[in-house]
């Protein structure tokens, strides 16, 4: 069995065919009984940046190279489709006074705003260079990241250039994260220039487009501006929506036909709802409810209600300093109430929707060869041996990375 008629890798090139693959996990409901398409007992050949061949061991082609995986677990690389790695500065000290009982607030983000602002171009990329190989180390292979820590139009154009010069995969802009400083008494000029010049000036440089939508950020009214700026300029919509509590966010996201609404903390019934009967992805942000101390997003009634889920690290220097997917998987399991084989679909096809991507989160023919191996022998054990670190090997492209 294999998911399409197989290529003849000897006129193609260099390849690599992954053998005693225990558990091979495509996302191909055709190539097995569940939803994941598992296939038991497989094999998976790479050639350049693309997968061209996936079935069982017995009937792989021969190929350049061989890679044995003893008998664990191969999944498609995470996509992580919510982070924010463009940052410099330090807010242990805030998190540390959030464990002590202070609440999470938006405001905290301009302590990281002045750090980024005085960071080089250089100094950006090179702590961007660490946490998307942190990223790659845990198995993440696609990524996107936002910007936002600048809010100034000349930081938030070099935020986005240092991340498309920097491995990401998808660039989000996030002029619209919190009102900048220097408007603190006009917040309409502040919005202004991000729906004008600003957006103007990053357009060319970005693929999507964010809002925070939250009490000490922006309102429905700014909200809806700021997307309905982001939709003349042709860049895909994304909100930051319900994270503190229940509000406007999931229902202008619908209203707009956002790609997907993130956090999703705190959704009524209604909420659950609009997102089940529309195209918008709900992506959760499991490590970053823990790390606020919220309760867990309502995983389970939205995948009950047929809702499309992702899950995504949310990697920052506030509210979520950790770009694990892994534990984030986990957490979708333990806490949101997702099984094993909803967490692992939601952190790799699921952010792949929530990107508009195709090419990634599955391991089919013609797609992207990014894959990673589990030093385990099936998906459960994520959760299973929630903490340990399982990543084996990854490849990002059809190139080993870890």
């Amino acid at each position: 069995m294999t998911s399409t008629a197989p290529v003849d890798v000897s006129a193609v090139g260099t390849s690599t065919v992954l053998t005693g693959i225990g558990s091979l996990v495509t996302n191909d409901p055709a190539l097995g009984d569940t939803p994941l398409g598992v296939v038991p007992d497989a094999a998976v050949v790479i050639e350049g940046d693309r997968i061209v061949w996936v079935g069982p061991s017995a009937s792989a082609p021969a190929a350049d190279s061989s890679f044995d995986v003893g008998g664990r677990a191969v999944l498609p690389g995470w996509v992580d489709s919510h982070s924010h790695l463009l940052f410099a500065g330090d807010r242990s000290a805030e998190f540390s006074a959030r464990m002590a009982g202070r609440p999470y607030e938006a405001g905290g983000i301009l302590t990281t705003v002045e750090a980024t602002r005085a960071a080089s171009n250089a100094e950006l990329a090179a702590m961007l260079d660490v946490r998307v190989k942190e990223m790659t180390a845990g198995g993440t292979t696609c990524i996107e990241t936002k910007t936002g820590y600048g809010l100034t139009t000349v930081d938030e154009v070099r935020a986005a250039s240092v991340a498309a010069a920097g491995g990401v995969d998808a660039v989000t802009f996030l002029g619209a994260h919190v009102n900048a400083p220097e408007f603190a008494s006009d917040p309409d000029a502040y919005l202004d220039l991000v729906c004008g010049a600003m957006l103007d000036a990053i357009a060319p440089h970005v693929q999507f487009i964010d809002v925070f939508c939250e009490e000490g950020a922006f309102d429905e009214a700014r909200t809806r501006r700021v997307l309905a700026a982001g939709t003349r300029h042709g860049l895909g919509l994304k909100v930051h929506g319900n994270q503190l509590g229940e509000g406007a966010g999931v229902r202008i996201a619908v209203d707009n036909g956002a790609v997907s609404v993130d956090h999703c903390t705190y959704l009524s019934t209604r909420d659950i709802d609009l997102l089940a009967g529309s195209s918008t992805v709900a992506t959760l942000l499991p490590i970053c409810d823990l790390s606020t101390r919220q309760g867990p997003a309502p995983g389970r009634a939205l995948a009950d209600a047929g809702a499309t889920i992702a899950i995504a690290s949310n990697c920052n220097p506030g509210s979520c300093y950790s770009p694990s997917m892994g534990l984030a998987v986990a957490l979708a399991v333990l806490q949101c109430g997702l099984t094993p084989d909803e967490a692992v679909s939601a952190a790799t096809v699921g952010g792949a929707r929530a990107l508009l991507r195709d090419d990634v989160g599955v391991i089919a023919v013609g797609k992207r060869a990014d894959l990673q191996v589990l030093d385990a022998p099936t998906h459960d054990y994520l959760a299973y041996r929630v903490g340990l670190h399982l990543t084996h090997a990854v490849w990002r492209s059809g190139l080993r990375v870890a």
